[in-house]
């Protein structure tokens, strides 16, 4: 079925999700998440879609607040927010009013707009060129909230799968205390950012490894990216190849060994993969999509045949990072729908072609997005893209409050009978997990914290120690993964 908007959706969701209130009462999350006043450090900006039709109407809400240093809105913040647009799209209030836009001192433009109990509501509406529109929330000394919106051809083919492309997963997948800690091997050799300790880990007083130290505190899975080739010079690690296959090939082995599962995260690029950068790896710059498609569905087989070999086959593989932009820019760009869902189902076929039961997770930056969520899942789902379980990211700076959160995982669950982990995550950790974990009928499937052995988590301090917040994780392992499945 052919839309006009994506837009649209938003209206069907809102529905579904006030019809589901009385089942599925969200928990009071400001008691958490808010404060009556603080110290602000940043400014909060979600875009409740980052992928629009350049039609010329269409649009998405746009919410703003700022936030202290644990990421808790300032509800009485009265901040003069300058809101800037680079690219075609524009600023408007939120039934389409046009809005005051003045230059700054160096001469650039911006819709001025003052928050009121903390919070301020616009839009965003496209233009009517394709473009990658970046959209940012200033004010003050504070850090900048911002996104890159993507606005693709008005005639792309908008498609919305049939009840049998929605079938329900059948294949067994474990409940999940898990951590990203991929930064491991550049902790201990003294080179990773934001770790004390020098490259050692501490329980009262006594050195203990990393992963055995997470597994003590609950931890039953540990997430590793993977670079095609990172040791290029412009790759994530030049002349070392941190996260290249040598690497994830002896993390694994660390992993395994310490009884723990092992979920892998396919970045197809050399170099960090997210909404705002899917670049293809150097050496398949110059290959046409159909040799594209054949290089990513035998490099993916390739490196799962490589972990099998040494008897470490990952739990569970990611296609992909934080794709909801896509992967391998250009063929693989949202705003080319099929070219997309071609590079996916290759990257499928060729996990499943080594391990036919493992399960596969198809990753978004979309925590609190509904609205961007349904338009991608309902496009690559009626386009043959099959999966068994959805990953989403979410950090409140981009992803909207837990509110947001809570009334997607429940509304996607619900639409698309696929179970749910907010593989990605720092703050609010408690009511992120109970929030996964919460969801109906088992679809909750956990978690996976992104790089905690860093002091800025809290986890641990400046020395290498570890902190009493470490404790959630133990009280969470207890409530949900050390009882049966229900």
């Amino acid at each position: 079925m052919k839309t006009s908007s994506i837009v649209s959706t938003a209206v069907a969701v809102l529905a579904f999700v006030q019809c589901g209130t009385e089942a599925h009462q969200a928990p009071d999350f400001s008691t958490v998440s808010r404060v009556d006043s603080g110290t602000p450090v940043a400014v909060m900006l979600t875009a409740y879609s980052t992928t629009l039709l350049a039609n010329g109407t269409d649009w998405t809400k746009l919410r703003i607040a700022v936030t202290d240093s644990a990421s808790r809105e300032i509800t009485s913040a009265t901040d003069s927010i300058r809101v800037y647009v680079t690219g075609d799209g524009s600023i408007t209030s939120l039934d389409g009013e046009a809005l005051s836009v003045v230059p700054d001192t160096g001469g650039v433009s911006y819709t001025p707009v003052k928050l009121v109990d903390g919070v301020a509501f616009l839009a965003f509406r496209a233009g009517t060129s394709p473009d990658r529109v970046k959209v940012e929330a200033r004010a003050g000394t504070l850090f900048p909230g911002g996104h890159e919106i993507h606005t693709i051809p008005a005639d792309v083919e908008l498609l919305t799968p049939t009840p049998d492309q929605l079938p329900p997963t059948t294949i067994p997948i474990t409940r999940m205390i898990g951590a990203d800690i991929s930064f491991l091997p550049q902790i201990e050799s003294g080179t990773g950012r934001f770790f004390g300790g020098g490259g050692k880990f501490f329980e009262n007083g006594q050195e203990i490894d990393a992963i055995a130290l997470l597994k003590e505190h609950g931890f039953n899975f540990i997430r590793l990216r993977i670079f095609v080739d990172p040791e290029n010079p412009k790759g994530y690690s030049p002349g070392v190849g941190f996260c290249g296959l040598d690497s994830t090939l002896s993390m694994a082995r660390r992993v395994k060994a310490a009884g723990l599962g092992l979920l892998l995260d396919f970045h197809y690029s050399d170099y960090w993969a997210d909404p705002q950068q899917q670049n293809k790896p150097l050496a398949w710059a110059d290959l046409d999509y159909e040799a594209l498609k054949d290089t990513m569905r035998n490099y993916t087989a390739s490196v799962l045949q490589a972990l099998e070999a040494q008897g470490t086959l990952p739990d569970m593989v990611q296609i992909g990072n934080e794709i909801n932009h896509g992967l391998l820019w250009p063929d693989g760009h949202i705003g080319h729908l099929d070219g997309l869902a071609g590079l996916l189902r290759a990257g499928v076929e060729g996990a499943r072609s080594v391990a036919g039961d493992m399960p596969i997770m198809m990753h978004l930056a979309l925590g609190g997005q509904n609205q961007e969520a349904r338009f991608w899942l309902d496009n690559m789902l009626a386009r043959g893209v099959t999966f068994d379980i959805l990953g989403l990211s979410y950090y409140p700076r981009w992803h909207g409050t837990l509110d947001d959160l809570y009334a997607n995982v429940h509304d996607l669950t619900a639409r698309y009978h696929k179970p749910i982990n907010v593989v990605e995550y720092s703050d609010f950790r408690r009511e992120v997990n109970d929030i996964d974990f919460g969801l109906p009928d088992g679809m909750g499937k956990g978690t996976a914290i992104w790089e905690p052995l860093g002091w800025r988590s809290g986890l641990f301090d400046r020395e290498g120690n570890v902190t009493d917040l470490m404790k959630v994780y133990d009280e969470l392992h207890a409530e949900y993964v050390g009882r049966p499945e229900r």
